[in-house]
């Protein structure tokens, strides 16, 4: 099998699963773009952070035995994609992580958390990310016009990006704008945080989203994207078990594939663990119960295909959308 260079961005160097999940986190394009009054709440890019065209040479240099004693023992994926964040933004040459997590109060009451602040070492101002990584199916009967986010939920039914883009627009991001946030920060925060150019918490603090992940789109019928899908945004195919023959049948002859386990849903796995479709099916058995994600990479071709492999009964649920 001829190696290529790259898949979904992530060289083919790269061997450790955590490296390759790093690689394919800065690399892939966020799902959504939000509205106004949101203008500049995108991911931070590559340039941003110092890395540039630099990215695989850093990675290649990065120490890793506890990133991947992280990688390995992380069970939710996304508490992973978080420490991956934290990760890149402790380390990357434009960036330094202030603080993750911050837990905002009042009188004992949680009312949020700010998942990271961060600053850029070329503009000390402090940076509020919001992050989350997303795989969501495309449903083409309802609820809501035929590009309403509602009709893109997770693969467990209990999530849809229009309740992700709400709560962010509604929540998350506001957040850091109240002056109960101000003041924590204010007080958490001390000069050398800061920097020398920036002695007090500004007034308003700049806030960044990074939401990458995929969306799948139904095998059997025609769906446009999602209202506000960013353009570029990776995308996959999904289809119920019991129409996979079909579907498989459309693939070119040389097809192998990979099965996709928790919480390493982001780079593909490296290409010799594709195998060809008939040695490995536990996964096959598993879809008749429980969305399955695999990967399928055409050799001839060079290239890959996500999918989403569903139970027949799929969705179980659809989430309600915001009011």
């Amino acid at each position: 099998m001829k190696t290529p260079a790259y898949l979904e961005g992530v060289a083919s160097t790269h061997r450790d699963v955590v490296l390759r999940d790093l690689a394919w986190l800065a690399v892939t394009p966020d799902v959504v773009e939000l509205p106004p009054p949101f203008p500049q709440a995108g991911r931070p890019s590559l340039a941003e952070i110092g890395l540039g065209e630099s990215l695989d040479d850093w990675l290649q240099q990065l120490a890793i035995p506890v990133m991947a004693g992280d990688g390995h023992r992380a069970s939710r994926m996304g508490h992973y994609h978080e420490r991956l964040w934290h990760w890149l933004l402790e380390r990357a040459p434009n960036t330094c992580l202030l603080g993750h997590n911050l837990r905002i109060t009042r009188r004992r009451n949680t009312l949020g958390e700010l998942d990271m602040l961060y600053r850029r070492r070329d503009n000390p101002a402090p940076v509020h990310l919001e992050v989350a990584i997303k795989f969501y199916l495309g449903l083409p009967d309802g609820p809501g016009a035929v590009t309403d986010q509602g009709r893109w939920i997770g693969p467990g039914g209990l999530d849809s990006l229009a309740l992700k883009c709400r709560h962010l627009q509604r929540h998350q991001l506001p957040l850091s704008a109240t002056p109960l946030a101000l003041d924590t920060l204010r007080h958490w925060l001390t000069p050398r945080d800061l920097g020398p150019a920036t002695p007090d918490l500004p007034a308003v603090l700049a806030q960044r989203l990074a939401m990458p992940g995929v969306l799948f789109y139904p095998w059997h019928a025609p769906l446009p994207p999602p209202e506000g899908a960013a353009p570029g945004h990776r995308r996959g195919r999904w289809c119920h078990v019991s129409d996979w023959p079909a579907l498989a049948a459309t693939l070119p002859g040389d097809y192998r594939i990979a099965w996709l386990e928790k919480p390493h849903w982001l780079a593909p796995p490296p290409l010799e663990t594709f195998m060809p479709p008939g040695m490995r099916v536990e996964w096959l058995t598993k879809a008749l119960y429980q969305p399955q994600q695999v990967i399928v990479y055409c050799p001839a071709e060079q290239r890959s295909e996500r999918l989403f492999i569903v139970p027949d009964n799929w969705p179980r649920q659809i989430p309600l959308p915001p009011r």
